[in-house]
């Protein structure tokens, strides 16, 4: 069901949106646990070489980016204009700039799997020969995943974000059955280890893409007359494109410098990496509640934002920052104070724990700041404005580099001194598009009236 953002209580609106949205974005990093889990069983190698070949499946996501963001935008603007027209133009030209990206990006990474692997000279034969064998595998199911992704955001964008819940769901429930049987080799199949874990996941990303197939061409009222099939119109594909490339721009240096810092952790040998990937895992437990916050606030602004009904999106905004503020301080916690017991979920290796413990309270400091930025970010987006997010994550995630050699030389943290430079740039982003945000409200004409009487009130 497609609901319309305009009209109702604000609240009871937003929470309608986020918790299936939530709910999706806790499937995705389901998958990714779900593979943790079982590969932690094979022991901190395997989580390494799972680790590494994850950074570039992680970098899609900027690639992703690319259709997805202006995709979902327009179709919520245009939607809360009434426009179905262009809202179904929208939708196919962000699944033609979702095709192509995938095709394009999957076929540089095969090219270059073998450089890519060792850039994080590991010195460990074993893992890397883990690690080309999951990648290769990964990436040829790259394109369900890009398809599925930009299909979510066009039906989030239409206000229901119930039925890619529903959908994401099935797939969860596929890689969890098929995880322990292909990696471990139950009944009739054969032991494959990590490429059991790659090839379930393919799998159930391919079911997932079919089954929206399905709901596309026999029930979504957006796709009666859809057609797959189509010359695409160039105008509106520049428009996505501008759109999204902002946020891609900022993934895609995220996860490259994520990869520089991996080369640095590599230092310390394969098992830091493994505590990371495993704790980044754990600690996404924040970005993902946040991030359903945040997409739910984007597609309730840009429907309200199309609508003319600024002092929605005001009161929008602030409604989802007081959520925000209560998800940061519950996971703080929850991290600091269950570190130990959450880290021992995925690994049991004695000389990891002590690691995972350091990493998590560490983290842990920043969740609130972290919340901040991506709920600031969602309505940066449902007004059509990504730069501003983007921009402030590109210059303090670069910081990142050389604070990370800085702190790590110390002697006095040595390791730790690269997790504290991930949280010191985290607390700087959450302030700083915070601050932006809020500036932006009260210098615009539309804004600035509601927004001064709400911050009065």
């Amino acid at each position: 069901m497609e609901h319309d953002l305009t009209r109702g209580p604000i609240l009871k609106g937003l929470v309608r949106m986020a918790l299936p949205i939530m709910g999706t974005s806790f499937i995705q990093m389901a998958y990714n646990l779900t593979d943790m889990i079982w590969i932690g069983f094979l022991g901190s190698n395997a989580v390494a070489a799972v680790g590494i070949a994850g950074f570039f499946i992680w970098l899609s996501q900027a690639f992703i980016f690319l259709g997805k963001t202006g995709t979902e935008i327009r179709v919520a603007q245009a939607t809360g204009a009434g426009k179905n027209d262009i809202a179904q133009k929208v939708a196919r030209n962000g699944l033609f700039i979702s095709t192509v990206v995938a095709i394009l990006y999957s076929t540089v990474i095969l090219l270059l799997r073998k450089p890519l692997i060792g850039f994080f000279n590991t010195n460990d034969a074993g893992v890397e020969e883990m690690a080309f064998a999951y990648l290769i595998i990964v990436v040829f199911g790259l394109i369900f995943n890009f398809l599925n992704q930009v299909l979510t955001g066009i039906f989030n964008g239409r206000g229901n974000s119930k039925l890619p819940f529903q959908i994401n769901a099935v797939g969860l429930v596929i890689n969890m059955v098929l995880d322990p049987v292909l990696i471990n080799g139950l009944g009739p199949f054969p032991v494959m280890g990590v490429k059991g874990a790659a090839i379930a996941t393919v799998f159930a990303q391919a079911v997932v893409l079919l089954i929206f197939i399905y709901n596309i061409r026999f029930k979504h009222s957006l796709f009666k007359h859809f057609q797959f099939i189509k010359k695409p119109d160039l105008d509106e594909v520049v428009t996505i494109v501008k759109m999204g490339f902002p946020p891609a721009l900022q993934s895609a240096l995220f996860t490259l410098i994520s990869m520089v810092i991996a080369r640095i952790i590599a230092e310390y040998g394969a098992l830091p990496i493994a505590v990371q990937k495993v704790g980044s895992q754990i600690e996404s437990i924040t970005w993902m509640t946040a991030t359903g916050f945040a997409v739910a606030l984007g597609s309730f602004v840009g429907q309200n934002y199309g609508a003319h009904q600024y002092r929605r999106v005001v009161k929008g905004y602030f409604t989802s920052m007081k959520i925000a503020l209560v998800i940061g301080l519950f996971n703080t916690v929850l991290l600091f104070f269950g570190a130990k017991w959450l880290f021992m979920i995925f690994i049991r290796e004695s000389a990891a724990i002590p690691l995972g413990i350091d990493y998590l309270r560490i983290l842990a400091i920043s969740q609130l700041f972290m919340c901040v930025e991506i709920t600031s970010s969602g309505a940066f987006n449902g007004i059509g404005k990504t730069e501003p997010a983007a921009l402030t994550s590109i210059v303090f995630n670069l910081l990142r580099i050389p604070m990370a050699i800085y702190f790590s030389k110390m002697t006095i943290l040595g390791l730790n001194g690269i997790w504290w430079s991930i949280t010191i740039s985290s607390i700087f982003k959450g302030i700083i598009v915070f601050i932006w945000f809020n500036i932006i409200i009260k210098s615009r004409p539309e804004f600035s009236d509601t927004a001064a009487d709400l911050l009065e009130n």
